[in-house]
């Protein structure tokens, strides 16, 4: 009887084979939401990515006061300060990390997290300087992400978040 290498490896089984690469790169949106956070996003966006573009919340601030007014187009920033349209950028966008600092403000996941759901983009929090902070000021940052995120990671080093980067084929 032959092995189920040996028949997998056969003519007649060779017509099932998919002969494509397994997996195409994402377009991903990376964002610093807090100006430590905008450090590592710096950092990042100096090394080699394949769809990868990096971005800061310009407004560190958080969300719009509900009395004034407020552009989707004049909020978010590319890394050389381009001023960018958070729809145009999330709809164009397979995914969408948020980086944050513990203890940080993170209230701008809010704005980006509803834009990320309107346009029907994942989303994954990443949080920085995790193994320095108190319990805290992980929960303050954690609370502000939480609802935006469909993954939630946190990174004891900068380092990580790199990796993390790799992993999900920024």
């Amino acid at each position: 009887m032959q092995s189920e290498s040996a028949r997998m490896a056969s003519t007649a089984e060779a017509r099932f084979r998919i002969d494509a690469p397994n997996s195409t790169p994402r377009a991903v949106k990376i964002i610093a939401l807090d100006r430590a956070s905008e450090g590592v996003v710096r950092r990042l966006a100096q090394a080699t990515w394949n769809r990868a573009s990096f971005f800061t919340a310009s407004a560190f601030a958080g969300a719009p006061q509900p009395s004034g007014s407020f552009s989707m187009t004049g909020w978010l920033s590319d890394i050389a300060g381009r001023t960018k349209d958070l729809i145009d950028e999330v709809g164009t966008a397979d995914l969408v990390v948020m980086v944050a600092t513990a203890g940080a403000n993170a209230s701008a996941a809010a704005i980006i997290g509803e834009a990320c759901s309107a346009k029907r983009v994942n989303t994954t929090g990443l949080i920085v300087g995790g193994a320095n902070a108190s319990d805290e000021a992980l929960a303050k940052t954690l609370a502000q992400l939480r609802p935006w995120s469909l993954m939630l990671v946190i990174a004891n080093t900068d380092d990580y978040i790199e990796d993390m980067l790799t992993a999900l084929r920024a």
